[in-house]
């Protein structure tokens, strides 16, 4: 037999109900809400009950300890232990879902022997490109292997039933609660309630300066929403006017949140809204559109003709390296022979120089040298006169 419940049993109880973690489900037809017990346990732990007092010993030390506590708990029927059943699918939605596999198999073999095709007519540097792109693709699509269709994530359903063994175990067992004790707010919130129906019941018996404030305020709140009724209306009326007297091309909103489901403060803010929906507005957009394709192609179009100059300025380095060579040598070798021509004329001279030679003979070629030295004087002399 078990007895009734401590106070301290209570508490603590009513303190893992509104801390730990839960959620709801349905169980034999009821809507019910469980818990994992290994998350009751570490809520536990953290809680007062964990921490020791002045002159008294925490009543919760290991996981052990807070096991012992919630079986207590489990045996005075505060929650029950429950079992979780998987729903399992019919064999129609799974044969259909094979079917389904298979098609999506072949449709993407045969999209990808299309890209093999059109991949064979490339040339090498396009091919080097998609690889790299394929590459970053791969690492963050790890999952997607060719050949298989992708598996979308879905939540596999389940149900709870009684389980046969009601112990309490640390891990991922279900739970359900059983105690469901009301909390302090909604005690308060429904306390405060029922004073404002039996105070608005007793409204006759209000005095006079009371009933007189009560009556403007309702009076004023009732203007407001008329106010914004009125608002809501007549911004539709002034858009429908706008839209037909341009032919459905200008959009104008004023207070486009005033009807949204977002904040007081934000129901007024922006003041207006105003949209172009015409032909020039879609030219707009398809040249925009046209601008980023053509800035693709350029760009791509770019990176091949710098890497086809790259490509010939090195032949052009390779054949100038040769052309130098060649260059180099014939100059060399043309010098060679200068100086092999000077040298032999030297020689020559040198030759002649050392031959006998008759007085008469020298004093010929020294009149002849003198003759030749007044002839030059002469004519320098002439065309200088002539300058002057």
């Amino acid at each position: 037999e078990v007895g009734e419940p401590f106070k301290e049993e209570k508490a603590v109880a009513k303190y893992l109900r509104f801390n730990c973690p839960t959620k709801s489900t349905n169980m034999m037809g009821h809507r019910v809400d469980y818990f994992i017990a290994s998350k009751a346990v570490d809520c536990l732990l953290d809680s007062k009950w964990a921490k020791a007092k002045k002159g008294e010993e925490a009543l919760f030390t290991t996981r052990e300890s807070v096991v012992d506590y919630c079986n207590r708990l489990l045996k005075k029927q505060f929650f029950h232990r429950a079992l979780k059943v998987m729903k399992m699918k019919p064999d129609k939605d799974t044969k259909k879902e094979k079917e389904k596999g298979k098609t999506e198999s072949g449709k993407e073999e045969e999209k990808k022997s299309k890209k093999e095709s059109g991949k064979d007519e490339k040339t090498k540097k396009e091919k080097e490109k998609e690889k790299k792109k394929d590459g970053e693709k791969d690492e963050c699509k790890k999952d997607d292997t060719p050949g298989t269709p992708k598996k979308k994530e879905t939540k596999r359903k389940f149900k709870l039933e009684p389980h046969e063994d009601q112990v309490f175990l640390d891990g991922n067992e279900v739970y359900v609660w059983i105690y469901d004790p009301v909390h302090f707010k909604t005690f308060a919130m429904g306390l405060v309630l029922v004073i404002a129906v039996i105070a608005a019941t007793l409204f006759p018996l209000w005095p006079a300066e009371m009933r007189v404030g009560v009556y403007y305020l309702s009076v004023g709140a009732g203007c407001f929403v008329a106010s914004i009724l009125l608002l809501a209306v007549a911004r539709c009326i002034l858009f429908l006017i706008i839209w037909l007297i341009t032919g459905g091309r200008h959009h104008f909103w004023f207070l486009p949140n005033l009807t949204a489901d977002v904040g007081f403060i934000d129901s007024f803010r922006p003041l207006y809204t105003h949209e172009y929906k015409g032909p020039k507005a879609d030219l707009k957009k398809e040249e925009k559109a046209e601008s980023k394709k053509q800035q693709k192609y350029d760009s791509e179009e770019k990176s091949d003709s710098e890497k086809k100059e790259e490509e010939d300025g090195k032949t052009e380095a390779t054949r100038n390296s040769g052309t130098d060579g060649s260059g180099g040598e014939r100059h060399s070798d043309t010098d060679s022979d200068r100086r092999e021509d000077d040298r032999s004329q030297h020689s020559s001279g040198n030759g002649n120089d050392f031959e006998m030679i008759t007085k008469e003979e020298l004093e010929q070629q020294t009149d002849e040298g003198d003759c030749e030295e007044e002839e030059e004087e002469d004519t320098e002399s002439g065309p200088s006169h002539g300058k002057s």
